[in-house]
């Protein structure tokens, strides 16, 4: 019979696509990862994986294999904490995804009031990119993810609990500053910066304006505050949302904040969770918190 352990090894080989990785993954030597893998691929009568000295591939059949074996091993995850679910809110271990553009700015803001309201909460913390943070949620290697809506969130269950605009940010000298509201050809007359591709602040931000694409509009910069910092040496505008302004904006007399003609919200912030997660009670605490704590202290 196939062993939860074998399955568990299985989705480590196929997240690596090597065996010496996934053995220091699941903590085994490679040997006994071989080993085991070896015997899964005895009963099942046929090879899950290719490998020869230098790859590692994954046959028509494994790939069935693996797709039940993924859902085998959320469905083990989730059982293990129905225990945990029947505990106080946040009072057990939490894995939470947050994207760049929202973890530098909304985590100053709540941590301290999650400490203080739930001592116990052991919070782990993985910052990605959307892709990368829902593919991890999506396999169970996290609990929750923090996300800004519209994206592609299928298969998942998501929990607004914010909503903001995006606003263009230009120096404080420039003789754009003086609009009341950004329009298009506004934007146009300076050399607009946006993040890199995979960033979805950029699609946001493309809408936003009635962009139609970003390949004339990036600077391929990983972060807002390099974007910032672009600006203030005059090498052009961006555009930030409402929840970054005190950390990047505010009190820096180069700069000059000044909302969009097109009406907003221009996203949504939320929590993604799978259908199926039993901690219910820890998103709806967390939707509660952070709601709470950026109504206090984030102005519209």
């Amino acid at each position: 019979m196939i062993s939860l352990k074998q399955v568990h090894y299985a989705l480590a080989v196929e997240r690596h696509l090597h065996f010496r990785r996934a053995a220091e993954e699941c903590n085994i030597s490679q040997s006994t990862l071989s080993t085991a893998l070896a015997e899964m691929e005895k009963q099942l009568g046929f090879q899950i994986f290719e490998r020869d000295n230098r790859k590692v591939l994954v046959t028509p059949l494994g790939e069935q294999v693996l797709e039940r074996a993924r859902s085998i091993e959320l469905q083990m995850e989730d059982l293990n904490k129905l225990a945990d679910s029947q505990r106080e809110p946040l009072s057990t271990p939490l894995s939470v995804g947050v994207i760049p553009t929202i973890g530098p700015y909304l985590l100053p803001c709540v941590l301290p009031a999650l400490q203080r309201q739930y001592p116990e909460l052991k919070l782990n913390i993985v910052e990605d990119q959307t892709a990368d943070v829902l593919e991890q949620l999506r396999r169970g290697a996290l609990d929750a993810a923090i996300i800004a809506l519209p994206y592609d969130c299928d298969g998942l269950l998501t929990f607004t609990f914010w909503q903001e605009d995006l606003l263009w940010i230009v120096r404080a000298d420039d003789e754009s500053a003086g609009v009341e509201r950004a329009r298009v050809d506004d934007l146009a007359r300076t050399h607009l910066m946006l993040l890199k591709d995979g960033h979805c602040l950029t699609e946001h931000a493309l809408s936003a304006c009635k962009l139609e694409n970003a390949s004339t509009h990036s600077f391929s910069a990983t972060s807002l505050s390099t974007l910032i910092q672009l600006v203030i040496g005059k090498i052009g505008s961006t555009l930030v949302p409402e929840i970054a302004l005190e950390q990047l904006v505010d009190g820096n007399a180069e700069l000059a904040s000044i909302p969009l003609e097109e009406t907003g919200p221009h996203r949504k912030l939320a929590v993604a969770i799978r259908p199926n997660y039993p901690g219910m009670a820890n998103v709806e605490a967390l939707v509660r918190l952070f709601r709470e704590e950026l109504n206090r202290t984030v102005t519209h």
